[in-house]
């Protein structure tokens, strides 16, 4: 192809969509003014209808500039592990000012800390005490959960949120104990081992799992891999969290009525056989109780949902329930409802001599590590993103990985179980108005203070208000409304939703989390096996060649046979390529034989959607060119990106096409293929 080339074009009919009838010269005429194509002077195209001349300049498509192997690894590398070029900052800086912005880059503490003012610590101070008092009750509910002692929780309470405020980059995250991943520790590692039976064994493996979810968790943030992450799509965390969220709130079935002897399956069918097989063991004072706590709790989240300026309703009820039950326990001495019982006082006692890194349990608490590591960062991660948009700020989720990654093996150190940040304590503290990660350590101090002196009081505390509290709280995990958004949506991802849901519901957590996993792979797969490809047509007064089923008022170019590709072309779906452009080859031809229209003689390739190739799409190519040129049609490519051109130019397809096969758009590739003599 020359540059400057310039194409004097004649306009010619063109076929109308099916529903456009006497329309058909309209849009011919808007085509030939648009001059999309041409037909050579000296022997008129076959339709010709009108005599209005354009001229159509052809451009040469350029190549990017050559960059040796190494510069363009580099570049790739950089793209891949670094899109945010957390560099950057650094450049043209003295060596002092590069070690101010290192301390400020891992230690986010030291960035806005030098601006920390009385004014600032007023609101931390209020946002903190106010997420204590919901902490106190979630962490001891949420460790019962995991099948941990209750004075568990409160220790992951008090350490976690401390790291967590120096290396953490969310103002808003608040930090503790998760229902989600508590449950399944709990169900994963109930599986090999009971914590009834052998409780120091069951410890030693949750804190030696919540070491390898921080390793876990640390690895993908130094290594840039955040990425991975993101394999858990929305639909299907919807379904998996929905569907856990209802086996958490049947497992406290238990508590609120009073059983004993309960399955420790999380299976729906075992759930409720349980609960109507164990009958006489129900005790109605706890069911009395449980179910007025559980309707005063329900009742002031609903009030805070309904007004957010009344959120402290909703945060005070969980500690204010926890104290008037005690009392009530107290007072009554019932054998019927069941209480905590003693909780040691005192801080958390070093645990790095129970972490075990050999046996038969190894392989468990590496895969129990890695389920909740990933899990307590997509939930961690998503919390902070939402508030850091809602607050105008950026949140590197990346470094967010190191800091709960970090976080996590402390943690393990120090009798704590996996923590993250809870999206119910962090929306208390941005409604509660804090400014800084302060708030986190005012949490920590205060359950410092409860961890050194008031531990007794807990001792009467019933167990069935802490099944009220989990309820509570996951609840609204339940998002039907989102589900129902879905379906609107995207059938598929509805599909992959309620699997998941089902999953959790009627098999395992883990198997639900499995099948959310292996949902969300497939739909990659599916998009990358089986790419979006269109036949396109000439929109009627411009020179844009649009999808003739999303433009209706697009017109198809007689002779020719537009399709565009609207994903890379990878070794997965090159042959999908060649396939379908011959199927659309053959629907286009037995459309013009019906409508006793010109046969297809060029087939127009719009690659301006194709972010990359491979060799096996390359090759695709050119197979799908000697299939053509057999059977007498032209293959042309129609505004290669950069990348993409560059390889086919490095290549022998880029000399089997040529340049006079190469157009800079769809238009000139039109208006050059009818200058050319037909055969």
């Amino acid at each position: 192809m020359v540059v400057n080339n310039k194409v004097d074009s004649l306009s010619y009919d063109v076929e109308a969509p099916p529903n456009q009838g006497s329309s058909a010269g309209a849009a011919a005429a808007a085509a030939a003014a648009a001059a999309a194509a041409a037909a050579p002077p000296p022997a008129p195209a076959p339709a010709v209808s009108h005599h209005h001349h354009s001229v159509l300049e052809l451009h040469k498509v350029s190549l990017p500039e050559r960059r040796s192997t190494g510069k363009a690894l580099r570049q790739r590398l950089a793209e891949v592990f670094f899109p945010d070029d957390p560099l950057h900052q650094f450049k043209n800086q003295s060596s002092a000012r590069r070690l101010v912005l290192a301390l400020q880059y891992f230690f986010p503490i030291f960035q806005w800390g030098s601006a920390y003012s009385p004014r600032l610590l007023r609101s931390d101070l209020v946002a903190g005490l106010t997420i204590a008092s919901l902490a106190i009750p979630q962490g001891i509910s949420y460790a019962k959960l995991a099948n941990l002692p209750p004075i568990i929780g409160l220790y992951s309470s008090f350490v976690p949120p401390l790291i967590y405020s120096l290396l953490g980059s969310s103002r808003d995250l608040a930090v503790g104990p998760v229902s989600i991943a508590s449950l399944v520790m709990g169900s994963m590692l109930r599986e090999a081992v009971s914590p009834d039976d052998q409780p120091i064994l069951y410890l030693q493996l949750a804190f030696t799992a919540t070491f390898f979810a921080g390793v876990f968790q640390a690895s993908l943030g130094f290594l840039r891999l955040g990425f991975i992450v993101d394999f858990l799509s929305k639909a299907t965390l919807t379904g998996f969290m929905g569907g856990a969220a209802i086996i958490v709130s049947l497992q406290q079935l238990k508590g609120l009525l009073g059983i004993v002897h309960f399955t420790s399956h999380m299976g729906f069918v075992d759930v409720m056989r349980s609960v109507f097989k164990r009958h006489d063991e129900w005790e109605w004072q706890t069911i009395v109780m449980g179910t007025a706590f559980l309707a005063i709790l329900l009742l002031t989240r609903q009030i805070s949902a309904r007004n957010p300026k009344l959120f402290w309703i909703s945060a005070g009820a969980p500690l204010t329930s926890v104290i008037i039950s005690t009392i009530l326990s107290f007072i009554w001495k019932s054998h019927s409802i069941s209480v905590i019982g003693i909780l040691p006082r005192g801080v958390n006692p070093p645990s790095a001599n129970m972490l075990t890194f050999s046996g038969s349990y190894v392989a468990l608490t590496i895969k129990t590590g890695i389920m909740t590591g990933i899990l307590s960062l997509t939930e961690g991660i998503a919390v902070g993103r939402t508030f850091a948009s809602i607050n105008n700020y950026q949140v590197d989720g990346n470094k967010e990985m190191m800091a709960i990654g970090i976080m996590n093996m402390a943690g393990s150190c120090a009798s704590c179980y996996v923590t993250t940040g809870s999206f119910s304590r962090s929306a208390v503290n941005y409604s509660a108005g804090c400014k800084t990660a302060v708030s986190n350590i005012v949490m920590a101090s205060a359950v410092l203070i409860t961890l050194l002196f008031l531990m007794p009081l807990f001792h009467y505390t019933p167990n069935v208000i802490l099944s009220a509290i989990i309820i509570t709280a996951v609840i609204g995990l339940i998002d039907v409304r989102g589900a129902a958004k879905l379906w609107k949506v995207d059938k598929l991802d509805f599909l992959a939703c309620m699997s998941a849901f089902l999953g959790v519901l009627l098999v395992s957590v883990q198997m639900g989390l499995a099948i959310a996993v292996g949902i969300s792979l497939f739909k990659i797969l599916l998009q990358v096996t089986r790419p979006n490809m269109v036949v396109k047509g000439l929109v009627p007064g411009t020179q844009s060649y649009r999808s003739v089923v999303q433009y209706r008022e697009a017109v198809r170019v007689p002779g020719f046979l537009i399709v565009g590709v609207e994903s890379a072309i990878y070794f997965a779906n090159s042959m999908y390529l060649v396939e379908r452009v011959m199927r659309y080859l053959r629907d286009e031809e037995e459309r013009a034989l019906k409508s006793s229209q010109s046969s297809i003689r060029c087939v127009v390739l719009d690659m301006s959607a194709v972010a990359a190739i491979d060799t096996s799409g390359l090759d695709a190519l050119s197979e799908l060119k000697k299939v053509l040129d057999k059977r007498h049609i032209e293959l042309v490519l129609a505004n290669p990106v950069g990348s993409v051109a560059e390889r086919m130019f490095n290549s022998a397809v880029g000399e089997t096409f040529g340049s006079d096969r190469l157009f800079f758009s769809v238009a000139e590739a039109v208006a050059a293929g009818a200058c050319k003599p037909q055969p």
